[in-house]
């Protein structure tokens, strides 16, 4: 029985190892034991990893150059204890609002006390968890005010390629119009003189003949 037991007893030891450790790792990150690491791999907000494996327990982003993390990153890692998010350059503007909302759940905040603001200028240095929602909206608006300005000067050089190519096809016309105009005139002329050299060539020769 005694064996049977200690036989249960590895099998239930392996059996927990095999849950603690991922099933897969994302690129470019290291796995071990529960630890997604990722720190210092230069990954950016385009190539960090979709995904990270759900019983992971904890993750380590720190010393890259994040700007900020796609919305929902975290949700779906029930087992997460802590993440190294330190040494980013984070950019608090709309992107920043998933991150702030998170940390602001978090129990034990003391772990994100480094994670500060590197832009705007306005709110360099701010720990994001304490930024007031509306200071981050502020720079939204700002950048949506950007983004509409660029899209009204962008619509206003095309209508004034629009209205010079229409004034370079009403000229054009124009001047075909002219050009046919003149053509059927210098026509006429043409059809004139010979019909007036045909009768004064037929008045020369009656009066010969006489």
């Amino acid at each position: 029985m005694k064996s049977y037991a200690f036989i249960l007893h590895l099998l239930c030891v392996d059996l927990h190892a095999a849950l603690a450790l991922p099933k897969w790792c994302p690129h470019p990150c290291f796995c071990s034991k529960g630890t997604i690491d990722c720190s210092s791999r230069s990954l950016t907000a385009e190539t960090l990893p979709a995904g990270f494996p759900v019983n992971a327990l904890e993750l380590r982003l720190n010393d890259n150059k994040l700007t900020s993390v796609p919305s929902g990153l975290f949700d779906r890692l029930g087992k997460l204890r802590a993440v190294s998010l330190d040494g980013n350059p984070w950019s608090c503007d709309c992107e920043i609002l998933y991150l702030r909302a998170w940390l602001m759940k978090q129990e034990n905040r003391t772990l994100y006390k480094t994670v500060a603001c590197n832009s705007p200028d306005s709110l360099k240095g701010r720990l994001v968890m304490y930024l007031a929602e509306d200071e981050v909206q502020s720079t939204c608006q700002y950048g949506y005010c950007n983004v509409a300005l660029v899209s009204q000067v962008i619509l206003f050089v095309l209508i004034a390629v629009q209205a010079a190519l229409l004034l370079l096809v009403i000229l054009f016309l124009r001047r075909f119009e002219k050009i046919s105009s003149e053509a059927k005139s210098m026509e006429r002329e043409a059809l004139h003189g010979e019909s007036s050299n045909v009768l004064y060539a037929q008045i020369k020769e009656r009066a010969s003949r006489r």
